[in-house]
């Protein structure tokens, strides 16, 4: 925080030393610095253009075979990081709450072998997918009901897969409900 004084004479700096220390202060922050981009220069479709491609990465590597329950989990996790990043980038939270019900669901579609047994390999796998499942939850929960009614068909449809899954226990233990928009 910047002290009264230093703040004034910060703004008293003429405009060509302003530019300099905005430019070096800028460049030491990697993520303001994407955020700038992001805002200043990259275009109109910019926001859609970045969904479109992490969309891509949700939907692709969770297909196919894995080695291992873990080897599923490291993906999803890395996924997830993408998608907080892209929020915290472009302010994106729509997106990110999207993106994440469909990150969950496809592990849970198409992963049937890693999620239909609760035992040592893939409790850590099943125990991550019902936390982020409440969580995506509690953020929906906090939205305008217009939101929360919008997201309710892909919310149901996860959690009608979580509670099809080995990972049901858990989710009961959680709190997760088993429909989503009910009162």
């Amino acid at each position: 925080m910047l002290s009264p004084d230093l703040r004034r004479a910060l703004l008293a700096l003429p405009a060509k030393e302003k530019d300099q220390l905005l430019t070096k202060l800028v460049a030491k922050d990697a993520v303001l610095t994407e955020q700038l981009r992001f805002r200043l220069l990259e275009g109109d479709d910019a926001l859609e253009t970045r969904r479109e491609a992490l969309q891509r990465q949700v939907d692709d590597p969770v297909r196919g075979f894995h080695q291992t329950p873990n080897d599923l989990l490291h993906i999803v996790r890395q996924l997830q990081q993408r998608l907080a990043y892209h929020a915290k980038i472009t302010a994106d939270t729509h997106g990110e709450i999207e993106l994440t019900l469909r990150l969950l669901t496809n592990v849970l579609r198409e992963q049937p072998q890693a999620t239909a047994r609760l035992h040592g390999p893939t409790q850590p796998l099943l125990q991550h997918l019902v936390r982020r499942t409440h969580e995506v939850l509690k953020s929906i929960g906090k939205m305008h009901e217009d939101y929360r009614i919008e997201y309710a068909p892909a919310v149901n449809e996860l959690l009608g897969l979580l509670y099809a899954s080995a990972a049901a226990p858990l989710a009961r233990e959680l709190g997760v409900p088993l429909v989503w928009g009910e009162a």
